[in-house]
């Protein structure tokens, strides 16, 4: 077990979150993506496609803002195409080069390098360069800066989001633990899953797991497990693999015999399956952000919420910025529009709308948070939780390769009893140093 004193860290990779969350692929160049050709209507409107993966409870707050955007005006009419992220990533690669691709992409910040680097996806830098469309100074600087790759914008912020501890109430009293309580350390967390995770009949499938734990499809779940242990994926200037550094080596380990040996979770869970096993009462606890908050509500769950609990170094948690992208083969009258929506999402109206209709922190910092009736907007994102969050691979070439192609399934192999630790992550260090060279 794990009881060294903490310290504070900013541990890597890349951008540390300090004033106020989506997954990946690569692309390529293709035509102009209005559905219309060239995005005119005939009656003169500019119609954009927008493609974005908030398909959960946190979808109809998106339309919201977009019905209120198109009923502001009739110049520009936004339509929005929600899909699943793996989807949406999976079908951008073929459709910017298509002409009924999307004109607007929303993409986690970590994937905009690979699209970037491919040519797929427009600058952004002359939203900022002026204040013709908005004034961004209000805005987070890390969510404006989540989306920068070689030295240009490609983006503009759509959300920003903290992950948090949910724990059901309900759960911990059936084990007799106090419900008002979830845990802050490891060791904690390591000593309450004993009682959380239940195998009635002694068949090594529990009925009941401490906590719901995806290793495909999903946010970075494992990945700030390491940082707070002093490791990380990359180094914080996102040049050098160090997932086999020896504090990378010693939390994967630990964190796989917790699954592998202690059955604190199932292993093979994506994204939709964790939500679905914490949603349904069958884990206790689940690290996600705030989309969730409205469908465990819905399900009638008790449940908290904290910060995730601390390693033996630190306690960062994961902050993912999902941005606003052009397709690069926008014409000059359909980014202009682009960029009229772009300023309205992030204006006060659009995200007061925003941040009440979803539980998701407001981007702006000059919302005073009485005007915020959705309490969840405060709870993530509070002070404390936000200066210690860091943004995953932002900034890094072929991010989506390194997570999806070989952390993930590195971390696949090593749960399934397929080598050790050190032997498949040493592998995956060279892997993810190879794909950062290749740039």
């Amino acid at each position: 077990m794990f009881s060294r004193g903490a310290r504070w860290r900013v541990g890597a990779p890349a951008v540390a979150v300090g004033v106020v969350l989506a997954l990946g692929a690569c692309a390529g160049q293709g035509t102009s993506g209005s559905s219309e050709g060239d995005g005119a209507t005939a009656g003169g409107t500019t119609t954009l496609t927008f493609w974005h993966g908030m398909t959960g409870p946190d979808g109809p707050a998106v339309q919201q803002v977009i019905d209120a955007f198109n009923a502001s005006q009739d110049e520009i009419k936004v339509e929005a195409e929600p899909m699943p992220w793996d989807v949406l990533y999976q079908k951008v690669l073929t459709s910017v080069s298509t002409p009924n691709g999307p004109d607007i992409i929303a993409m986690s910040s970590s994937n905009v390098p690979q699209y970037a680097g491919k040519g797929a996806l427009a600058t952004t830098d002359d939203f900022y360069a002026s204040s013709t469309y908005m004034d961004t100074s209000p805005i987070a600087d890390t969510a404006i800066g989540a989306s920068v790759f070689q030295g240009a914008n490609y983006g503009v912020p759509f959300n920003i989001s903290t992950m948090m501890l949910y724990w059901n109430k309900d759960l911990f009293a059936a084990a007799g633990l106090d419900p008002e309580v979830p845990p802050a350390t490891w060791d904690e967390f390591e000593a309450m899953a004993e009682k959380l995770t239940i195998d009635e009949n002694g068949d090594g499938k529990p009925e009941q797991y401490a906590i719901a734990m995806a290793d495909s499809a999903t946010i970075p779940t494992y990945q700030p497990l390491l940082w707070n242990n002093g490791g990380g994926v990359v180094n914080a200037e996102g040049t050098t693999s160090i997932v086999d550094s020896p504090e990378s080596i010693e939390a994967l380990e630990y964190w796989v015999s917790l699954l592998r040996d202690k059955k604190v979770s199932p292993i093979g869970l994506a994204g939709a399956d964790a939500d679905k096993l914490f949603q349904t009462e069958k884990a206790a606890m689940e690290i996600v952000g705030p989309w969730m908050t409205t469908g465990f509500e819905e399900a009638g769950i008790d449940f908290g919420l904290a910060r995730p609990f601390a390693g033996p170094t630190g306690q960062d948690t994961l902050a993912d910025v999902v941005s606003l992208t052009l397709n690069a083969n926008v014409t000059d009258a359909e980014k202009d529009a682009a960029y009229t929506f772009f300023a309205y999402w992030n204006s006060v109206e659009g995200q007061t709308t925003w941040a009440n209709g979803s539980g998701f922190p407001a981007l702006r910092t000059d919302i005073p948070a009485a005007d915020l009736t959705n309490k969840y907007s405060s709870i993530f994102g509070s002070a404390e939780l936000l200066d210690n969050s860091q943004v995953y691979l932002a900034g890094v070439p072929n991010a989506g390769t390194i997570t999806d192609s070989i952390f993930y399934p590195a971390l696949q192999r090593v749960l399934n009893g397929d080598g050790t630790v050190p032997e498949v992550f040493g592998q995956a260090s060279k892997d993810i140093q190879a794909a950062i060279d290749k740039g």
